[in-house]
């Protein structure tokens, strides 16, 4: 696995990996929830064979990103997290990539591209469907039963458990997500490093108790929420990769969702892959990738 590098952003010292620097596209790729950028290693590798500069950086919390300033708002909010991503952006002085993102990092990459119309060249979302950030959304009572986690990090029995126990915590996540027997432990070690963030706790459970209105979000982040909620419709060619076994997002969770795009939109299915879809299935993942991005290039 490659070292991470850093870069400065207003807010954060950005850590992240790259493969292939020369390429000359690039793809930014976002990892989620509770995961780290190493779990792009797999699709990013066949990325980087097609000609891509890849990028992989680790979100707010998640380590080895860090806070530049000790009085930042530890915010999870997700208008944060696309700003996040716009700032790197911008540090990086990357012009319209491709921005792929799974679980919080598909809520980041959709919302930069709320924020800022012309931020990528395309738009590839995994496990999550577009639209779903509003806390008044409806939702079914199986998905309800799915986010019991969501739930319980409202308690503070979850508060606990996040900032005591958290590694047991989302062991229980990748161990109910998906299919059984789809990680090694060695990947889990890797990735669990990410939650060994010393703001990884406080950023976690804001994020979660933001989203459903439990929690007051960051007021520097106002004027991106006005912009975010409603939904805004997005003109950028756009992909959804959902896995038809992901026991997080209810598969029919990213479906019906085509009013949210004026431009080209597809929405894929993995047959008997779960939550984790780069790290289940990266080589389809990664394929499905490049055919949606050459059929919007002829």
């Amino acid at each position: 696995m490659q070292d991470y590098q850093h870069i400065a952003t207003p807010l954060l010292d950005v850590a992240y990996l790259e493969w292939n620097p020369a390429g000359q596209r690039c793809a930014v790729l976002v990892h989620g929830w509770p995961d780290s950028p190493e779990s792009w290693a797999g699709t990013a590798t066949v990325l980087a064979a097609a000609g891509y500069r890849v990028l992989a950086p680790a979100l707010r919390g998640f380590a080895p990103t860090r806070f530049r300033h000790a009085d930042t708002p530890r915010s999870g909010q997700l208008a944060a997290l696309g700003r996040d991503l716009l700032d790197f952006i911008d540090a990086m002085r990357l012009e319209q990539p491709l921005l792929v993102g799974h679980d919080w990092g598909a809520r980041a990459v959709a919302n930069a591209c709320g924020l800022r119309h012309d931020a990528a060249c395309g738009l590839v979302m995994l496990s999550v469907g577009y639209g779903t950030n509003d806390p008044r959304q409806a939702l079914s009572y199986q998905q309800a039963r799915n986010y019991w986690y969501h739930w319980f990090m409202a308690t503070p029995r979850g508060r606990h458990a996040v900032e005591h126990d958290r590694h047991a915590f989302a062991r229980m996540m990748w161990d109910s997500w998906s299919p059984a027997g789809w990680y090694s432990e060695a990947a889990f070690a890797r990735a669990s490093q990410a939650f060994d963030g010393p703001d990884w706790a406080e950023v976690v459970l804001h994020s979660y108790r933001h989203r459903w209105a439990f929690a007051e979000g960051d007021p520097a982040y106002a004027a991106d929420e006005a912009l975010l909620q409603p939904a805004p419709v997005l003109s950028l060619p756009t992909l959804v990769l959902h896995g038809a076994a992901d026991a997080c997002n209810q598969p029919d969770s990213s479906a019906g969702r085509e009013r949210h795009f004026s431009g080209p939109y597809q929405r894929v299915l993995l047959e008997g892959i779960g939550h984790f879809p780069q790290r289940e299935a990266p080589q389809a993942v990664a394929g499905a990738i490049l055919m949606f991005v050459d059929g919007q290039t002829r």
